[in-house]
């Protein structure tokens, strides 16, 4: 009995430690029933590059959020639960290493640890928890993943008419394929269930109409004269995962970062996978 009541203090204290350091925007994690299982930093590609990340690794989810001062407090907290994370192993790239693929419903994004080791704790116990999580509640496993986007730089032509990207003639991405299409291929708006119940997405003519018998189930046209927070080309303050509008690109375009110098993963102790009986 002194053993776990020791644990649980320990345990909130760092779960108030980790709220905390996203200040008041922060979206509240403690919880009777959660544990912080591990922490660190990896590096996750999006549309302003590689960037480091804050990340810890609950029982129940995953939380991130980008480093602001000296690497102690956080802001654009992301929250995705376990249930709805899938991982893809990757071989090392030209130039990123120790690399995999975050599969969620709403997004899905390529990260990065600084060496094997730390990959194959961060991949393993990922997998642990989302395991346990499962067998021990009702929750399901989503089935359903966004696609990763293609980079910018993979095309010059737009991927459905072929016509070339100019200043005035941009690229965007389809929501749905993650094709890169001009605006023109790209003016309808669909609702993809898997990313957000009601928003409409940017997406290209061809997966516009597979999606439109859902569109006329939900009694919504699609609209020509709505703007993504793509064509804006800024950063979009973005408070939980239920949220998000930022790019993620392929990790063969990543560049080498400092990686190294980041601290490394902790794995608190085997018995905070879960509170000890």
């Amino acid at each position: 009995m002194t053993q776990q009541i020791s644990f649980m203090v320990e345990n909130q204290r760092r779960m108030e430690a980790v709220q905390k350091c996203f200040g008041p925007s922060g979206t509240r994690i403690l919880d009777p029933g959660r544990v912080l299982v591990g922490e660190g930093r990896l590096m996750k590609q999006s549309r302003r590059g590689a960037q480091p990340k804050a990340f810890f690794l609950f029982n129940d989810m995953l939380v991130y959020g980008s480093i602001v001062i000296n690497g102690r407090w956080f802001k654009k907290q992301k929250i995705i639960p376990l249930e709805d994370i899938e991982l893809e192993d990757l071989e090392n790239g030209f130039q990123m290493k120790h690399q995999w693929l975050v599969k969620t419903p709403r997004k899905s994004f390529y990260v990065s640890a600084a060496s094997p080791d730390e990959k194959q704790a961060w991949m393993e116990h990922i997998e642990v928890c989302k395991a346990r999580l499962l067998q021990s509640s009702d929750r399901r496993p989503s089935s359903r993943f966004a696609v990763t986007w293609i980079p910018d730089p993979a095309s010059a032509i737009c991927m459905r008419c072929s016509r070339k990207f100019t200043v005035t003639h941009r690229r965007h991405h389809c929501r749905k394929c993650g094709l890169l299409v001009c605006g023109v291929c790209s003016r309808k708006r669909a609702v993809i269930g898997n990313i957000h119940p009601t928003k409409r997405q940017r997406v290209c003519v061809q997966c516009h109409s597979s999606l439109s018998l859902e569109e006329d189930r939900r009694g919504r046209g699609d609209s020509t004269g709505l703007r993504s927070d793509e064509d804006e080309h800024v950063s979009i303050e973005e408070p939980h995962y239920e949220d998000y509008i930022e790019d993620d690109y392929h990790p063969v375009n990543w560049a080498d970062n400092g990686m190294e110098s980041f601290s490394p993963y902790v794995y608190l102790k085997p018995e905070h996978v879960w509170p000890p009986l």
